[in-house]
């Protein structure tokens, strides 16, 4: 018999939570709430959760801290952030600080289900992957271990966000396949919806920044025109291939 998940709301709208938990609880999941941030780290340092989903502006600890502390612990959270903050500028904050989606106030509640729903799907198969590549993986000056979630570049650490891990790692696992932007929401999100393919353009171009040595001519994620991105190790752009 499946292990009920457990997801930790920490949001200080009750409206908000409640509704969020109804919908959580219909989907089976196990869900408990915290109305600040200093009682939403407590629930998060006392036991474990399989998914967090946490609002930026709260009471106490901000949900920004959060989101750094829950990172800076052994067990690793996926983290949906929701937030009233829909710029630009705060979605990208809150990805390099660790959250692996972000969704922008008001949304819908069965977008943010499917959200949640998609996360744990993908958590459980990069799981799965990892206990079958438990060693490293290396390929063309790239060396990623699956288990502690690092990488190096010719040698050198880099950081890297959860989605960034998870797409770098997709990528080496399948060098020389092309996967188009729907391909690659469907296999590293975990969902397709139309519209968000500017996202995998965006983590794309912060990816190339960490592993190429000149991101303007990329080496290893190669653009293949009218069909999508693919990894090449150290090699040189082919034929009807190009930064």
């Amino acid at each position: 018999m499946d292990i009920q998940k457990r997801v930790l709301i920490v949001e200080d709208d009750t409206h908000i939570a409640e509704l969020l938990r109804m919908h959580l609880h219909d989907e089976g999941y196990q869900v408990e709430h915290a109305a600040d941030g200093t009682a939403g780290l407590r629930l998060l340092e006392e036991s474990g959760w399989d998914a967090l989903v946490l609002d930026l502006m709260l009471p106490g600890i901000d949900g920004l801290e959060l989101c750094r502390r829950a990172r800076a612990m052994t067990r690793y959270t996926p983290i949906i952030i929701i937030s009233a903050r829909s710029s630009e500028v705060h979605r990208i904050l809150g990805l390099e600080i660790g959250a692996d989606d972000y969704l922008a106030k008001p949304f819908s509640m069965l977008e943010l289900v499917a959200r949640v729903k998609a996360l744990l799907r993908r958590t459980d198969a990069m799981a799965r992957n990892m206990k079958i590549d438990a060693g490293n993986l290396d390929i063309g000056g790239v060396s990623i271990n699956p288990l502690a979630r690092e990488a190096t570049v010719d040698g050198a650490a880099i950081e890297l966000t959860p989605r960034e891990f998870d797409l770098l790692y997709f990528f080496a696992r399948h060098p020389g396949t092309v996967f188009s932007r729907m391909d690659l929401l469907n296999h590293v999100w975990g969902y397709q919806h139309d519209g968000y393919e500017h996202t995998v353009n965006t983590h794309i171009n912060r990816l190339r920044m960490k592993v190429e040595a000149d991101p303007s001519a990329p080496r290893r994620i190669l653009t293949v025109w009218g069909r999508g991105y693919k990894f090449a190790g150290a090699a040189g752009p082919a034929a009807g291939e190009t930064p």
